[in-house]
């Protein structure tokens, strides 16, 4: 008995009628437009556009040299761009969120391509007779709702890349932040530790002239309560210093001897001449805020996805196969199989209810992103207005009359014409008009990056005296 010849993929296809050969024609295009691949950015391209636009920075994608490029920053005073370099190319979190957006591209080339046809092939022996059954098959339901589920595959990565770019930008908001208070923190521990000396001289004085019984002594508890007050405010400072340092230090992603090499400027950069007059900055924000983007994106991902669910109401699982059946004895056999859930039970009418909620659901949670995005614009303009005014407020009478007091009183000292404790009671007077400037200053350029922050996403508002590294309260002159 002669054994069959072996089968190949054209004694499939040939046999076949009319409208399979049409069907596999029409499907040529979805095949070859199945075969995705992966980019060579890993999607980070609108990441590393926004970037550029947004942070005038520029987005690596290869992790070399980035421990060089830090180190090299670090050898100078950090400044609020060299803090963003650093922390855009060294926070772990940010470069984790990186990876995860590469994640979401596999995942769209994935549902981009055809799963894999099925082959099976058997051979059975009944006495001298021999029967190959071969046949091939794949899943024809997904290939008709390839196109659509690959346009609801590149909104998710659409809405992840603006996701991604916005967890970037947040970042960089936080990190300048941290920095200028980081840097104001520092300040008023310099100030603080100078108001200690001050406290204890004169602490030390009074108990010397309390000895030889020319001082009171109301006038000595006096001293002495301010130098406690000096204490307990320099202890506060010390302690506002390390967590404003110690989260800049998170942020920026160092740690061991990176984190000991991290050196602050000595001040806060001086307040700018005037603030720039913006009337269209509620249309600026809602033209580029990425957050109101990926929700517009959303509500069309579920209006696709509403039809799509109405396409596949009825045709839940549609296969086609291809057969080939032969033996030794009996003619070869040819066809194809199709097969179909018939809709006796599910309609599908709860999966389009849902896919409907779902879609009424998004629309009104854009809405609400885009009123949010309004109201914070405005509150983070209104409150840089408010506290340039503050700062400046501070800087052009506050401390230059604290100044001028001052002046007074030493002239009258060196004539004779008020005591040293006087002297030092107009010292600690001058305390709360120097500490109250320097957190005016911190407000008003943590105010600049909260307003940056709302103009292109979401920010994370903090009103004065919200900030870390908050002035401690000046004690009251003694006299």
């Amino acid at each position: 008995m002669r054994s069959p010849a072996p089968m190949r993929l054209s004694t499939h296809i040939k046999p076949l009628r009319r409208a399979p050969r049409l069907l596999l024609i029409a499907a040529l295009p979805l095949l070859l437009g199945a075969c995705a691949s992966l980019s060579p950015d890993r999607g980070m391209g609108p990441v590393q556009q926004a970037a550029r636009q947004h942070l005038g920075q520029e987005l690596p994608l290869a992790q070399d040299g980035v421990a060089q490029r830090v180190a090299e920053l670090l050898e100078q005073p950090l400044t609020a761009d060299s803090a963003l370099q650093i922390a855009l190319l060294n926070n772990p979190g940010l470069q984790a969120r990186f990876q995860a957006l590469g994640l979401a591209e596999a995942e769209l080339v994935q549902a981009s391509r055809l799963p894999n046809p099925g082959f099976s092939f058997g051979r059975s022996k009944k006495g001298d007779e021999r029967e190959i059954e071969r046949s091939l098959s794949f899943d024809l339901g997904h290939l008709i709702t390839l196109p659509l589920n690959r346009q609801l595959e590149q909104r998710r990565f659409a809405a992840q890349q603006l996701q991604t770019s916005q967890q970037m930008l947040a970042l960089a908001a936080e990190t300048r932040k941290a920095f200028y208070r980081s840097v104001a923190a520092a300040q008023t521990l310099r100030y603080l530790e100078q108001v200690k000396e001050a406290a204890d001289a004169g602490a030390e004085m009074a108990r010397r002239l309390a000895r030889a019984g020319n001082l009171n002594k109301l006038e000595q508890a006096r001293e002495h309560g301010f130098y406690a007050e000096a204490v307990l405010n320099l202890a506060r400072g010390q302690q506002a210093e390390v967590a404003a340092r110690e989260r800049l230090i998170r942020l920026l992603g160092l740690w061991g001897a990176q984190a000991q090499a991290l050196k602050l400027p000595e001040r806060l950069p001086e307040l700018p001449s005037e603030i720039q007059e913006q009337p269209e900055i509620e249309q600026q924000a809602f033209a580029q805020r990425l957050d109101v983007q990926a929700a517009k994106l959303q509500s069309e991902q579920m209006a696709r996805n509403l039809g799509l669910n109405k396409i596949t109401r009825f045709v839940n699982v549609l296969e086609l196969g291809l057969i080939n059946n032969s033996s030794n004895d009996a003619p070869k056999q040819t066809g194809y199989e199709l097969s179909i859930e018939l809709p006796l039970f599910d309609w599908g009418d709860a999966r389009v209810a849902r896919a409907e909620r779902l879609y009424m659901q998004s629309l009104h949670q854009a809405a609400e992103v885009a009123i949010a995005a309004r109201s914070e614009v405005r509150e983070a303009y209104l409150g840089l207005r408010s506290s340039y005014d503050i700062a400046r407020h501070y800087r052009d009478d506050i401390v230059p009359t604290a100044k001028r007091i001052s002046e007074e009183y030493l002239l009258r000292y060196n004539g004779m014409f008020i005591s040293v404790f006087e002297l030092l009671a107009d010292s600690r007077s001058q305390m709360a008009s120097v500490m109250g400037a320097i957190a005016a200053q911190r407000d008003f350029w943590t105010a600049r990056a909260d307003l940056d922050m709302a103009l292109i996403g979401k920010p994370s508002l903090s009103g004065p005296g919200e900030a870390a590294g908050t002035a401690p309260a000046a004690a009251p002159a003694g006299h």
